[in-house]
């Protein structure tokens, strides 16, 4: 071999060399993994894809961000994105590798050992299976997971590469997978909430609660239609010890949801006993990452117990039913809280997460209501319904006996008399059903045209009457008032009259006083007066008669006569004497001395002669 071709080979082999050692170099972007495709070594086993030890095909060893150094000609390479879940998205993982499920089971086994997924060989180690795994990849993850060993699904991108044939054919030629290709809808990929909804045509929002349904688990036991956990072993205990109706309703009301964090834990819900099928609790307000291929959520509206409203609860799950409603109620049985049956204590006002489908809530009014027995019309509350049920026998049995024998004019006169009766009838009626009755009005009467025009006339003229008899009233009582008024102006008048009355008797009782005094006065002084009469006349008697014995008769006589004229008061010569000159008395002479007789009483003086007349005073006693 000559120099120059042994150079020429050499340099060849160089940069052979060269080119594979270039091409081994592989650059693995930052949010990128390599995934490694040996191309020769042992044949792998046929049920799984992923090389552990040295095999041909794809290796369970990723190639991390940097530059790495992979023999070319040994491996082939290929870049693959880290998972990444978008916010408010869940990613659901589909393991490619591992152990197959048993038989019946539709996810995997989920153990703490697998943490997110990145660790393939603790996945395999640790007995990791094929399948649906329970977790899903909460919103934000940015993880770096196998590409062959895991299918990610989200809601706009499926990461991985499929190794099954199926999907194969739906991801080949330029098509990628979507959720569409699992049988999952975008929206199924959402974090699930559960919120207030809006209320069509309404600015109310409605308040709802999650049934869920579990798609994996352990089948239900027979004659049950939803799952506990536990059982309601609890319940049990709870009636043994002795608690109350409300604590019973409290504990059911209540949930387990805590213990499998929301069913976002599946594997907490299995490992609790948790079952397939319809769940007895349900999923408050919030935001859930469930998985779509386990759990099912539908949304319904909450039961709300208005204000005088309560709920009669009937259940459909619980304990077997023991009646405790005793002899005395006789329209089914009522059972304590906990068991199957309609519970003998109802819900009152307020809002409950309850599961419809296992508890039927019968809303019934605790407030006075309105039945309404008449064609086309009904309540707002919606019981009407049942008038032909229970009403019909109560009500038209006792209106069509009674109106039968009634005349119309007449039933119209007594209608308030038929309404009483009517009442006590429903009222003993209705207390057979435990329904209180407060009230049974007739409301609308249809007569005939003619007969309400005569009725119409009679009630025209009895209102006129009426009339005239108020006005009569109120004549009479214009009368009163006008009395009345009178006296109330008189009452200054009568109140002085009154007073002067009382001021005259008060008088007259001390002008009685007065003059039975000036009686008694002059009684007793004329007594006085006449004893002293009595004894001064019995001494002149005696005086008399020793005059008349020393004297005699006739002297006696003058000496007394001249003595009672000397202590007399009437004069016997005149006062005032008025004469003329020639001494003829006249008219002037006397109403001269008439004047002068006033004048001199006047000036209480002698009087003394006026022109030539003379005028002279006389003592009468003189």
């Amino acid at each position: 071999m000559t120099p120059t071709v042994f150079w020429a080979i050499t340099a060849f082999l160089a940069l052979v060399i060269a080119f594979i050692i270039w091409r081994s170099f592989r650059i693995i972007g930052p949010a990128e993994v390599g995934l490694m495709m040996k191309r020769f070594g042992p044949k792998l086993p046929s049920d799984n894809p992923i090389a552990f030890n040295g095999e041909a095909g794809y290796q369970a060893e990723l190639l991390m961000p940097g530059v790495r150094f992979k023999w070319w000609f040994l491996y082939r390479v290929e870049k693959f994105p880290w998972v990444q879940v978008s916010a408010n998205e869940i990613g659901v993982l589909i393991a490619q590798v591992g152990k197959t499920l048993p038989a019946g089971a539709k996810s995997a086994r989920y153990k703490k050992e697998f943490g997110n997924f990145t660790d393939l060989n603790g996945f395999i180690s640790n007995d990791g299976e094929k399948g649906v795994q329970r977790p899903v990849l909460a919103p934000g993850s940015l993880l770096p997971i196998h590409p062959v060993a895991f299918l990610i699904i989200t809601k706009n991108k499926v990461f991985g590469l499929p190794i099954s044939p199926d999907l194969q054919v739906g991801a080949g030629r330029g098509a990628r997978l979507t959720p569409a290709s699992f049988n999952l809808e975008p929206r199924q990929l959402d974090v699930f909430r559960v919120e207030p909804q809006q209320q069509q045509g309404s600015e109310e929002k409605l308040d709802v609660v999650g049934i869920v349904t579990t798609l994996e688990g352990e089948p239900l036991e027979s004659g049950h239609i939803a799952s506990r956990l536990g059982g309601f072993g609890d319940m049990e205990k709870l009636e043994a010890e002795g608690a109350d109706d409300q604590k019973l309703i409290e504990v059911l009301l209540g949930d387990k949801n805590a213990s499998h964090n929301n069913y976002q834990d599946f594997q907490a819900f299995l490992n609790a006993g948790g079952k397939m099928g319809l769940q007895h609790d349900v999923l408050r307000y919030g935001a859930y990452t469930l998985n779509p291929f386990l759990v099912r959520v539908e949304i319904v509206p909450m039961l709300v117990v208005k204000q005088g409203e309560a709920a009669a609860i009937k259940a459909y799950v619980g304990l077997v039913t023991q009646d405790t409603s005793g002899p005395n109620f006789k329209f089914g049985s009522l059972v304590k809280p906990g068991h199957r049956g309609l519970w003998e204590d109802p819900l009152r006002t307020g809002k409950y997460a309850i599961n419809p489908r296992i508890y039927k809530a019968e809303i019934v009014p605790t407030a006075i209501l309105k039945l309404d027995w008449a064609a086309e019309v009904t309540g707002a509350h919606g019981l009407d319904k049942n008038v032909d049920d229970v009403l019909q026998a109560a009500v038209g049995n006792l209106f069509r006996d009674k109106l039968g024998s009634m005349h119309a004019i007449q039933f119209i006169e007594t209608r308030q008399e038929v309404q009483e009766e009517a009442y006590k009838h429903i009222q003993s009626q209705l207390a057979q059903y435990e329904v209180e009755t407060r009230g049974v009005y007739i409301q609308d009467v249809v007569l005939p045209a003619d007969l309400v025009k005569v009725l119409t006339e009679r009630e025209i003229a009895n209102q006129q009457i009426a009339t005239f008899q108020k006005q009569e009233e109120a004549q009479k009582g214009r009368v009163a008032m006008e009395k009345a008024k009178g006296t109330a102006d008189m009452q200054s008048s009568l109140a002085r009259s009154e007073v002067e009355i009382t001021i005259k008797e008060n008088n007259a009782l001390a002008r009685k006083a007065e003059a039975d005094g000036e009686a008694t006065f002059t009684s007793r002084t004329g007594a006085a007066k006449a004893a002293e009469v009595e004894a001064v006349g019995l001494a002149k008697a005696r005086a008399y008669k020793e005059q008349v014995a020393a004297l005699g008769q006739a002297p006696t006589a003058l000496v007394n006569v001249a003595d009672v004229l000397s202590r007399g008061t009437v004069p016997f010569m005149p006062g005032i004497l008025v004469t003329g000159g020639n001494g003829d008395g006249n008219a002037a002479n006397g109403l001269m001395a008439t004047l002068t007789g006033l004048f001199a009483k006047s000036l209480n003086t002698p009087t003394a002669p006026v022109g030539g007349t003379e005028v002279a005073r006389t003592n009468p006693k003189s």
